[in-house]
């Protein structure tokens, strides 16, 4: 799958759920942005730090809970590491268009 329809995928899947705010748009759009240079596509491995630079989430409490929220919620599979010197595990999933 291109990277451009999973990300218009992604949009057009929120316009519906009143669950997702700015927070997780934006650390989804990071996540995307960290895949597209990655050189493994379909698996992230990632500090919660790193990303939280860019997604401009200062809060590490405010960071995890919006990362868990997006694999609830089904956007990511997300596999935390629980190990300060070890990446978690993101993975963006494909968004089933309804008809």
């Amino acid at each position: 799958m291109s990277e451009e329809v999973l990300l218009v995928d992604f949009f057009r899947a929120i316009e519906n759920d009143p669950r997702i705010n700015s927070r997780h748009i934006s650390l989804y759009v990071s996540l995307f942005q960290f895949g597209l240079y990655s050189e493994c596509k379909n698996r992230l491995e990632l500090f919660s730090r790193e990303v939280m630079n860019v997604c401009k989430i200062s809060a590490s409490s405010t960071y995890h809970k919006t990362i868990k929220e997006l694999h609830e919620f089904g956007y990511i599979v997300y596999e935390p590491s629980f190990n300060h010197n070890k990446p978690s595990s993101i993975s963006l999933k494909k968004i089933l268009r309804s008809s």
